[in-house]
């Protein structure tokens, strides 16, 4: 007879490139996205909660990097031959709902939206499948003034999430303008434009010199390798260059440099004014150069969008793992993509909007000390009895009508010593206690567990005896007397 083998046991583990999140964890994120929520709302959005899944066709072509639909999405084909997909952001599922529901919509359309998204992609350090997003977008306009209008919401919601201002800056730059640099530089379109964008790109990294070297003959990297060039003369070279570096003193200096670098180019020219037009609409409500900068380094997504495009960076300093100094960088990006709609409708619809990554968002706040205080664990009804139930669940169910975080041990009280682990592994704020001799006396134990803690650091034993931390209170003053403590422990609370 065959020996029949076990099953192995599945292994406790997240699977790689994925992530649990904690109570903690939970109510940080939580209260970020309601400020920021906060402040969508108050500039007139609407929220929009959208499926978590997509056909692949409605996600389209618009992951950033990628050559095919379903590459670097999580996707699997249906009995009907269908191919559906997690979303991989916000932006592809609103895109789909707006041509969807286009006629009971509102045009134009401003909706935020938050949520995970997941892309099939290869995890490292600070890079996760899940991550959490949060958008806003206007669809159906094509005023400057949205673009406008969305930058300055970002700075009023990062603001509201804990960045202070100064430690942050938006950087605008224009597709359009690009697109006048490249006729300038390319007018016969003889050169690989995919290529000069993925070279323009590396300008942080390699700088105005290596980015030259890699759009004309190639460059030697760090380890030595030689990199193949685009194959741009000397004087292509020159404007592409020239609109990396124009960012000038003011606004108006560096718009100058910039109608330098698009020459005659109509496109380019009509990037610049609507650059222009953006920075008066932003001084005109008191964004100045101090939040918001025109930056034509500002490169990335530049084969996504159309026209303006802006980044949020933090500028406060960090350490790295190696204990090296470093800016903390970028925690959001959005601009203008007239032609997503334009999938689904053949009609083009103007659309513009800003991502924030709330995990790095979240990051941030934690490496400034500027995430709010763990909410407190719950008051905890211990068990000295447990013929006396219903007794203990009168009081936690009085202490929940009064509005306070409570509960009843439910674990083994044999070991009293163990509910009182319990709570303070909970970071509960206090404990309840009561015995037979206090039930019959008609008296409650209560234990100041933050003030015991406290004490149990560095008291004398005169203050201990000046101000106990666990003390009887008459069974009817339960309630006050729980909400006199909380009161404390929140104005002790630097």
């Amino acid at each position: 007879m065959a020996k029949t083998h076990k099953k192995p046991k599945p292994k406790a583990e997240t699977p790689k490139g994925f992530r649990d999140y904690f109570g903690a964890d939970v109510a940080a994120r939580d209260n970020m996205l309601r400020a920021i929520g906060g402040v969508y709302h108050r500039y007139g959005f609407e929220a929009l909660e959208s499926s978590a899944v997509e056909t692949v066709e409605a996600l389209g072509k618009f992951l950033p990097d990628v050559d095919r639909p379903n590459e670097g999405v999580f996707a699997w084909e249906e009995d009907t031959g269908d191919w559906l997909a997690l979303r991989y952001d916000l932006t592809a599922p609103l895109a789909r709902v707006f041509a969807q529901h286009r006629n009971d919509l509102p045009s134009p359309y401003r909706r935020y939206a938050m949520g995970p998204v997941w892309r099939n992609e290869k995890p490292g350090p600070g890079r996760f499948r899940q991550f959490y997003q949060c958008d806003a977008d206007t669809v159906g306009s094509a005023s400057m003034a949205a673009d406008a209008e969305v930058c300055a919401m970002l700075c009023d919601a990062l603001e509201a999430a804990g960045i202070e201002r100064g430690d942050y800056v938006v950087r605008i730059n224009n597709r359009k303008v690009l697109n006048g640099v490249l006729e300038v530089a390319d007018p016969d379109k003889t050169a690989d434009h995919n290529a000069i964008l993925r070279t323009i790109d590396k300008f942080d990294k390699v700088g105005k010199a290596g980015v030259r070297e890699l759009l004309t003959t190639g460059r030697k990297d760090a380890s030595g390798a030689f990199i193949d060039g685009v194959g741009l003369g000397a004087d292509q070279a020159d404007p592409v260059i020239a609109f990396l570096t124009a960012r000038g003193e003011t606004a108006a200096e560096t718009l100058a440099n910039l109608r330098g670098a698009v020459g005659n180019s109509e496109v380019g020219a009509i990037g610049i004014t609507e650059l222009e037009t953006i920075a008066e609409l932003l001084s005109a409500q008191g964004y100045g150069p101090d939040r918001i900068i025109i930056d034509p380094s500002v490169v990335r997504g530049l084969g996504y969008y159309t026209g303006p495009v802006y980044e949020a960076e933090l500028t406060f300093e960090i350490l790295d793992r190696k204990g090296r100094k470093r800016q903390f960088g970028s925690v959001a990006g959005g601009g203008r993509y007239d032609d997503l709609v334009k999938r689904f409708t053949g009609q083009e619809v103007p659309a513009t909007g800003v991502s924030i990554g709330v995990d790095r968002l979240l990051a941030a706040l934690h490496e400034k000390g500027r995430l709010a205080n763990a909410e407190a664990g719950p008051v905890v009804i211990t068990v000295m009895d447990r013929d006396r139930m219903a007794d203990y669940f009168a009081m936690v169910g009085e202490l929940r009508g009064a509005g306070i975080r409570a509960e009843v041990y439910l674990g083994n009280p044999k070991n009293f010593g163990n509910q009182l682990k319990y709570a303070d592994k909970r970071g509960s704020p206090i404990a309840v206690i009561e015995g037979g001799n206090e039930k019959d006396a008609g008296i409650i134990q209560i234990k100041d567990l933050i003030l015991g803690a406290k004490l149990a650091e560095n008291a004398t034993l005169e203050e201990w005896k000046a101000r106990p931390s666990q003390f009887e209170v008459p069974r009817g003053d339960l309630v006050a007397r729980v909400l006199e403590i909380l009161a404390n422990q929140r104005a002790d609370t630097p």
